[in-house]
């Protein structure tokens, strides 16, 4: 975070002035749309992978850190794309050539399971590397995707978050355990869950770079700010080094103004640090995870899985 970012107050109010201009524009919803657009595999990427041109404010040159990196994915929002961003991004990292692992340290295990890990046949889990120091690589999985490894979660997970009040050094756990695994992999990518509890703070000890999925929506203004002020508690009191890096737009609908709206607003605070490759709201993003396959094996022609290969370039600055 920088100085010029925004506060949460700051944030909460320009949420509401969107939300007060679209109210009084006749035509600003969404409520004559279609539900669904409906999705063909042979369509062509439509405009809403891209920034709006009037929003177009990417950075000329993203700043890409040396490898490894070590990527929370995070957001206190639930629903807001963090599985679906931290799985179909490691899957395109790792389809033009990095390395890459995935740490689901969400109880819920959807990243395990979008990959196709059933959960509740493992031997080890990320319970067992946060609560009883098992080494990470006993625990990684390999997935469909080459390249591609998962770190699953299992349900006992969601009993960590007490387990580890009275535990030593609970903080740094994950940390402690990737320090062993970190030259193995070019990407980490940490699955929060979506709170701040220990499992998070975990996560964020662990990286170097925080990304936030962020909704077109407008609730996830106020999701913002809350999340960077949480951040910033953590670098100062855990990991001095910890940056949000990139801010991912997803969820993105052409066909109403709010959508322009956020992102408009999102670009105006933090333009050096959001996309330029917006993900758009499809029907396919949302059925891969049924079929425990990353987008790019589900359907690597839908928009969805176009996005994300764009993206995955921007985040990484290109093939590796």
């Amino acid at each position: 975070m920088t100085d010029s970012s925004p506060s949460t107050d700051e944030l909460e109010e320009r949420g509401k002035a969107i939300f007060a201009r679209l109210r009084d524009e006749p035509d600003a919803g969404s409520s004559t749309a279609p539900t669904e657009p409906a999705e063909t595999t042979d369509a062509p990427v439509p405009d809403a992978v891209d920034a709006p041109a009037e929003a177009d404010l990417a950075p000329k040159g993203r700043t890409i850190p040396p490898l490894p990196r070590i990527i929370a994915v995070a957001n206190q929002k639930g629903g807001v794309g963090k599985t679906t961003t931290a799985v179909n991004l490691g899957a395109c990292l790792a389809d033009i050539g990095y390395r890459v692992l995935v740490v689901d340290l969400d109880p819920q295990g959807n990243a395990s399971t979008g990959l196709g890990i059933n959960i509740r046949g493992l031997q080890a889990s990320m319970y067992d590397v946060i609560l009883s120091d098992v080494p990470i690589e006993d625990c990684v999985e390999a997935s469909s995707v080459r390249n591609l490894f998962v770190a699953p979660a299992s349900l006992d997970l969601a009993g960590a978050e007490i387990e580890l009040v009275p535990a030593f050094s609970r903080e740094m756990r994950l940390k402690q355990a990737l320090a062993e695994v970190r030259d193995d992999y070019d990407y980490v990518l940490i699955d929060c869950p979506p709170s701040l509890g220990l499992l998070t703070i975990n996560g964020m000890a662990a990286a170097t770079e925080v990304l936030v999925p962020i909704q077109c929506e407008y609730y996830a203004l106020e999701g913002l700010g809350q999340l960077l002020r949480n951040v910033g508690l953590v670098q100062k009191n855990l990991n001095p080094t910890l940056e949000v890096s990139t801010i991912v737009l997803v969820m993105y609908d052409a066909r109403t103004k709010l959508s322009d709206q956020v992102a408009s607003e999102v670009r105006e605070h933090f333009s050096e640090k959001v996309c330029k490759i917006m993900i758009p709201r499809t029907v396919r993003l949302s059925e891969a995870p049924s079929f425990g396959q990353p987008i790019i094996a589900f359907d690597p022609t839908s928009r969805g899985a176009i996005a994300y290969k764009e993206l995955a370039k921007e985040v990484a600055g290109g093939p590796a």
